[in-house]
């Protein structure tokens, strides 16, 4: 039995979860998944990883490209996603339509929590710089680790939870309230590769394969993606 290891982004780890299965069973394939926001992934490969197939964020697969530590060949956009925000179960949820809804509900709130280095987490200073109220915001920031932020909402930790759309959705205890309105997304694209030190090239496209197939492209919608279109 073939085996592969990927390290992957959170953001598609629902994917994973449903299409790695059908992969693993229709390959006789075990994969292993480690999952850790994009620019951690990128140092622990820098470091000496080991991995056969790495899911990140576009800028970091193209980096790694440039450090020889990703086959170019092989890499291909997976899908992308935005920004959103979710909110304790049962409370109202904030107006998300506009900028200023969003301000008024990000200054309504008594605290937000952000991931401390995936993607989101970064926008979420220069998100408040934008509105005008990062002096405002600053006591009412709590950082999270890395995965699913809005935990700490269901756990009553925070009011708020800003990450991307993905990983809020499969949270329990929480409302996902919406996305970020046009003038202030921020979307993600996600991109796979297969390492150069991959012992099995073929099983490791294979599964990249997968992840483009026109019958992913239901699966990467209902969990918060847009396929790449291809």
């Amino acid at each position: 039995m073939a085996e592969i290891t990927v390290l992957s982004t959170h953001a598609v780890q629902e994917v994973l979860r449903e299409l790695g299965l059908a992969f693993e069973r229709g390959r006789r394939t075990r994969l292993t998944i480690d999952y850790d926001p994009a620019n951690a992934l990128k140092r622990r490969i820098e470091e000496g990883a080991t991995f056969d197939v790495a899911i990140v964020s576009r800028p970091v697969i193209d980096a790694l490209v440039k450090h020889r530590k990703i086959v170019c060949d092989s890499c291909v956009d997976i899908g992308r996603c935005g920004l959103g925000l979710a909110v304790r179960k049962g409370v109202a949820k904030p107006d998300m339509t506009t900028a200023e809804g969003v301000k008024r509900a990000l200054l309504a709130a008594r605290s937000v929590v952000r991931s401390r280095e995936g993607t989101s987490g970064l926008y979420f200073e220069t998100l408040l710089t934008r509105l005008g109220i990062a002096d405002a915001m600053r006591s009412k920031v709590i950082l999270g680790g890395s995965g699913r932020i809005a935990e700490a909402v269901a756990r009553g930790e925070a009011e708020m939870a800003l990450q991307q759309i993905p990983e809020l959705l499969p949270v329990d205890n929480v409302d996902f309230a919406g996305p970020l309105p046009e003038e202030l997304q921020l979307y993600t694209v996600f991109s796979a590769g297969v390492s150069v030190s991959c012992d099995d090239e073929g099983v490791a496209n294979a599964f990249i394969a997968a992840l483009i197939a026109p019958a992913a492209a239901a699966l990467f919608r209902a969990k918060g993606l847009e396929p790449a279109s291809h």
